[in-house]
């Protein structure tokens, strides 16, 4: 016992938290059965308690929709916003939803259910992922072209060229997290960046930070990450070859995180442990 509290304050003192102090867990609480069909994103809102799904289509750059799922599982609307070309990333702010749809953003009034805006990116090939700062300013990325696109006051800009497959971003105390293919970058204001960490065993896909500095991490083949506030990465599931793992929602106040299978069409929740 004195080796093992000895070996923690080692790695503390050089700032690496120990794995068996640190390590999370996930615990299975429910997967839908029906009304899903090859999700890609999921978003959890908690002023309408609610959780916003992209379905992509069978196509994957085709045919896609957005439906909502109550926190329990059960499929609300599978059908809520149709008509898409496979959206993916989903973002809300002020009543807005903004989804990444392969080529444009789309925005929906969450109130209304209408589509209010469709904004093309010019040039864009494979728009991913998005998120909003806390003044309304919408990010969106670019996994093909290695782009981030900034949309503000209805005009859509390049904000950030060369950042290799990019896909999963957050907007984050002041600081835009990006995936970039197996790195873990943090752009600031000035756009200057910095590796947060690296070594994911595939490019990441879904993040989300959680209320004690730490992050979660998802990789589409079927990986889950936790990552600590000091970039100490930990692999808590690894379900490849079995169901893929896509951009994940999460919802603090119950510790529930829930996972898009894509391919396998449904969405899991599990207990964060």
């Amino acid at each position: 016992m004195r080796s093992i509290k000895l070996l923690a304050l080692i790695l503390t003192v050089f700032g690496v938290q120990s794995a068996f102090a640190q390590q999370k867990s996930l615990e299975k609480i429910w997967e839908t059965t029906e009304g899903i069909h090859v999700p890609e994103s999921v978003l959890y809102h908690e002023a309408t308690d609610r959780l916003y799904v992209s379905l992509i289509g069978q196509g994957g750059t085709d045919k896609g929709e957005i439906a909502i799922l109550l926190p329990d599982g059960t499929v609300e609307d599978p059908h809520w916003i149709t008509g898409l070309n496979a959206p993916k990333g989903l973002a809300i702010h002020k009543g807005l939803l903004y989804i990444a749809d392969v080529t444009k953003i789309i925005v929906v009034d969450i109130v209304t259910s209408n589509i209010i805006d469709e904004l093309p990116v010019e040039g864009a090939v494979f728009l991913n992922d998005v998120t909003v700062d806390d003044t309304g300013v919408v990010y969106i990325s670019d996994t093909r072209l290695n782009k981030i696109y900034q949309l503000r006051n209805g005009k859509v800009t390049l904000y950030l060229d060369n950042v290799p497959s990019v896909n999963g971003l957050k907007y984050h105390k002041g600081n835009l997290l990006a995936l970039a293919g197996k790195e873990f970058w943090s752009i600031d204001a000035t756009k200057k960046v910095t590796v947060f960490t690296k070594g994911f065993e595939q490019g990441g896909d879904g993040l989300e930070p959680l209320s004690n500095g730490d992050f979660l991490v998802t990789c589409w083949p079927g990986l889950i990450y936790h990552v600590t506030a000091n970039g100490v990465i930990h692999k808590i599931q690894d379900v490849q070859g079995k169901m893929n793992t896509a951009d994940l929602g999460y919802n603090p106040k119950a510790g529930v995180i829930y996972i898009p299978t894509f391919n396998s069409n449904s969405v899991i929740a599990y207990k964060l442990k």
